[in-house]
């Protein structure tokens, strides 16, 4: 008898699950729909909308628009991804989601939220080989080769995400079916395992930040080695080199460091709410996809001149905002 007890309780694993985020709040956790449905549809209309001036304008087919593009894309579909299962559990309790739903959930986000980073490092590239290597800019940055680096940078993440999403599917869930986050994350699955996950959440730490690691240290050492340029080799200002990559290093900073402190606050659950761990994580997946456009579209010019054909206006938009353009002019020689 009692091994047939030990037996079930081996085996007895959760297969369906309840996303209750920000479980703190009960009497009027509903009243949440309005900031994020109005967050997610400013998301939608923004991105959407820069997307399509890239796609139909012919003077913003260069690469550098294409990957600014890319990026309002991964914006889109990693938002897409949960936002609106979270609007209908917010709307009308459809807080129920199987493992398998879970798993794919999780596979899609860390995928996007992978090639994201890669994404911002082609920029980096990109601007890399604009002002460093003006003369060849053509020649290195093709279509056929930004679509080489681009089913490179998908492929590679891919391969580092899929066995997290993998190992969590051979886990255990005995604790509870509940979990206390709005999205389906490592930590937050793991939590709800029985048994010894310290090797899969050493694998996920290990993963996360050899991303960051290196995509940061790669980024660093591109826009480092553009700053030398311009103010030591090519004699372009100072302050025209801050604002052709001021817009791409605030971007990377808000990935990577949000990114990180998502990852820490997991790891000091007993010193932080879950609630609070809700909003970090809302911060990580949504802030860029918020910013991004307004960074690389409101402040590209080109892009900026698109916008105001469409509406018709013949003043700036957003006249308080500073204009540069993405693509330097080539030094005079």
């Amino acid at each position: 008898m009692d091994l047939f007890i030990a037996s079930t309780n081996v085996t007895l694993s959760h297969r369906d699950f309840l996303l209750m985020g920000f479980p703190s709040i009960t009497v009027y956790r509903r009243l949440l729909l309005i900031p994020f449905l109005i967050i997610y549809t400013m998301i939608l209309l923004i991105n959407c909308l820069l997307t399509y001036r890239i796609v139909v304008e012919k003077s913003l087919q260069s690469p550098m628009y294409l990957l600014i593009g890319l990026l309002f894309v991964v914006n889109l579909s990693c938002t897409t991804t949960f936002m609106p299962k979270f609007l209908l559990g917010l709307s009308f309790d459809l807080n129920q989601i199987s493992l398998a739903g879970c798993l794919v959930q999780m596979w899609f986000i860390y995928v996007i939220v992978t090639f994201e980073s890669t994404v911002v490092l082609l920029m980096a590239l990109d601007r890399y080989v604009a002002i460093c290597k003006p003369l060849h800019y053509h020649d290195i940055m093709t279509t056929r080769f930004l679509v080489q680096l681009t089913l490179a940078s998908l492929a590679r993440s891919v391969i580092l995400m899929t066995p997290i999403v993998f190992l969590d599917s051979q886990i255990q869930y005995c604790n509870s079916n509940i979990i206390l986050h709005f999205v389906c994350e490592n930590m937050g699955l793991l939590k709800l395992a029985c048994g010894d996950i310290s090797k899969i959440q050493a694998i996920g730490l290990i993963v996360r930040m050899m991303i960051t690691a290196v995509d940061g240290s790669l980024l660093f050492i591109s826009y480092l080695t553009i700053l030398h340029t311009v103010m030591f080799v090519i004699k372009i200002s100072r302050n025209k080199a801050l604002n052709t990559c001021s817009s791409h290093i605030i971007v990377a900073l808000v990935i990577y460091a949000s990114g990180v402190l998502s990852a820490l606050i997991y790891r000091l659950e007993t010193s932080v709410s879950v609630d609070v761990q809700n909003l970090i994580s809302a911060i990580f997946f949504l802030l860029p996809a918020t910013i991004n456009p307004i960074i690389y579209g409101v402040r590209v010019k080109e892009i900026r001149v698109s916008l105001e054909r469409t509406f018709g206006s013949k003043e700036s938009l957003f006249p308080s905002l500073p204009l540069f353009h993405a693509v330097p002019e080539p030094p005079e020689l």
